[in-house]
């Protein structure tokens, strides 16, 4: 397994996503990842399935120091004891005593940054958290984090895929010495039409999901949590440590960026970074 270092967390470079898993699928599948190989789960409150998160992890068998886990606050909880008490609420439905990260889900302008990072940084001190962060945050926003978090960020989690260029982003973590956790990075399966995607892979025996993957974690300080209710994709997914993108095929797929590539933009969403 290969480890992303940023600001005091060695985060595992591939994690599983857990978005828009029902309760049984999300249970059976952290259980299967775990077995297959992964040490990093991801899932949130508004994801609704942290019960069923814990009970795969249970059911795994591993010990819970050998796993990196992730959850997120959502807005409604930003407000100073109303968030402490969220990742409280959390932890019971986990089943466990801490989170090795914590990311504050979306921004939310209705409720003071400085409140909410106040609030997100005793989370951190009394060992609710080993590590939080931010996610959805734009360039601006990440900024005004750093300077108002007393405790260091480690990532910011944002959408992240071959058709997505999210430079100016990256370019902000890596000025903070944060990493970047991509979410959607098999573009919600769109990768597996790409004819280029798919030249690449068979030059090294892979699909061209596994392709995306790897071209996400053989960047500096890039995280990737794919989420699948597949056993079979789950375990494909992770069996990407055995190849190696040559710099053209990292540019090519690089060169693969649209302006229209976003494919996660609600209605309460910053106004996002232009790349252009």
């Amino acid at each position: 397994m290969h480890y992303v270092k940023a600001n005091g967390a060695e985060i595992p470079a591939l994690g599983f996503g857990t978005f828009e898993l029902e309760s049984a699928d999300a249970q059976a599948m952290v259980k299967h990842a775990l077995e297959v190989g992964y040490r990093h789960i991801d899932t949130a409150q508004m994801y609704k399935n942290e019960e069923a998160v814990g009970r795969g992890i249970a059911a795994s068998g591993l010990a819970r120091a050998d796993i990196f886990l992730t959850t997120k606050i959502w807005t409604d909880r930003f407000s100073d004891g109303d968030l402490q008490a969220s990742v409280e609420q959390s932890l019971e439905r986990l089943g466990t005593d801490y989170v090795d990260l914590i990311l504050l889900h979306w921004p939310n302008p209705d409720i003071s940054l400085k409140e909410t990072l106040d609030a997100l940084n005793e989370v951190q001190e009394r060992g609710l958290a080993r590590n939080i962060g931010i996610s959805n945050f734009t360039r601006a926003l990440i900024d005004q984090a750093v300077e108002t978090s007393g405790n260091p960020l480690v990532t910011n989690q944002v959408e992240y895929h071959p058709y997505l260029n999210q430079a100016p982003v990256i370019d902000a973590l890596s000025t903070h010495g944060m990493a970047l956790t991509a979410y959607c990075p098999l573009a919600r399966g769109e990768v597996f039409k790409d004819p280029t995607l798919e030249r690449i892979g068979k030059a090294h025996g892979k699909n061209p999901g596994q392709v995306a993957l790897r071209w996400l974690i053989q960047q500096d300080n890039v995280v990737a949590v794919p989420r699948s209710a597949n056993p079979d994709h789950v375990a494909s997914n992770f069996d990407i440590f055995d190849f190696n993108l040559t710099e053209e095929q990292m540019r090519e797929i690089a060169a693969l960026h649209s302006d229209d590539g976003r494919m996660i933009n609600p209605s309460f969403a910053p106004d996002w970074d232009n790349a252009a």
